[in-house]
């Protein structure tokens, strides 16, 4: 089982946005924190973008300097996974949303990590039971659904899957207390709570679009400032990835049913490459100029 001492040593597997801004929020917590991905060039980039993004937050006055060098003194990249695993108290996963190569993962790091280290995925839609079934010792396997960005956003979905262990959800809560978020505990279910809840918003907006209801703007606008978010729903689909928010939706589509079948806008702009922020486009165009 997993063992009571705090979490002080953790692998983020994935160094994509969601990976290294995880690796990220933990390296400032004082975590010792490696950061591994099978393409080098992929984890250089994300080391390179911590570090960026932490100067980034030194400049704002949200980082203090000192801050700042302990969190890069407890930062790594870690190429061999092998080595970084065999010494981990955590790991959490934060690779591509398919469910065959997370429950592999997983196997994989069952082998690799002590037997009292916690496995956690970073999923927003898949089964979390699923893939700890892939685990030898399942009670260790819990989420750990992050937001992007991660050092930004407070809140961390806890999922518990049907073998997680109460220990593990007892050190998973104190491990969001140590990264100043705000942990909610959900049970295992498609979509959990946020991705779900989220993902109806966004798929309506969508169709609003579509059937040329009101622009993008003004759909996004009136959630803003008619219901209080802090962004519109076309705005947080281009943030979350266009090409995340389809699968999420093809997943509950299958799972849940016909409140989530993808509308056609964004099987579209998926295949025309335009997956939101990342691309530059999405529902909106993302040049960093200020909206009037």
């Amino acid at each position: 089982m997993p063992h009571s001492d705090p979490i002080t040593s953790v692998v983020v597997l994935g160094a994509g946005t969601m990976g290294a801004g995880i690796a990220q929020v933990c390296a400032l917590a004082g975590l010792r924190t490696l950061l591994s991905d099978v393409d080098e060039r992929a984890l250089s980039q994300g080391i390179e973008r911590i570090h960026r993004q932490i100067e980034d937050g030194v400049r704002r006055g949200k980082v203090a300097e000192a801050a700042r060098d302990a969190a890069r003194a407890a930062l790594a990249a870690a190429p061999d996974l092998e080595a970084a695993a065999g010494q981990a108290d955590l790991v959490v996963e934060a690779a591509p949303e398919r469910i065959e190569l997370k429950k592999d993962l997983f196997a994989k790091l069952s082998r690799l990590c002590p037997p009292e280290a916690i496995l956690a995925t970073n999923t927003s839609s898949l089964s979390i039971t699923a893939i700890a079934s892939a685990a030898t010792n399942p009670g260790r396997v819990i989420g750990l659904h992050f937001f992007n960005p991660p050092h930004i956003m407070k809140l961390l979905e806890v999922v518990v899957a049907g073998q997680t262990s109460d220990a593990t959800l007892a050190a998973a809560r104190q491990l969001a207390v140590r990264l100043g978020k705000t942990a909610i505990v959900v049970k295992d279910s498609p979509g959990f709570a946020t991705s779900r809840l989220g993902l109806v918003l966004g798929l309506e907006a969508m169709r609003m679009l579509e059937q040329e209801v009101a622009s993008a703007e003004d759909i996004d606008r009136a959630m803003e400032l008619g219901y209080g978010h802090p962004m519109g729903p076309l705005r947080v689909s281009d943030l979350v990835g266009l090409d995340v928010r389809l699968a999420i939706a093809e997943i509950l589509h299958h799972e849940v049913g016909e409140t989530f079948r993808p509308p056609e806008i964004l099987r579209r702009l998926v295949k025309d490459g335009k997956l939101g922020k990342k691309t530059g486009e999405g529902f909106h165009r993302w040049d960093d100029t200020p909206r009037t």
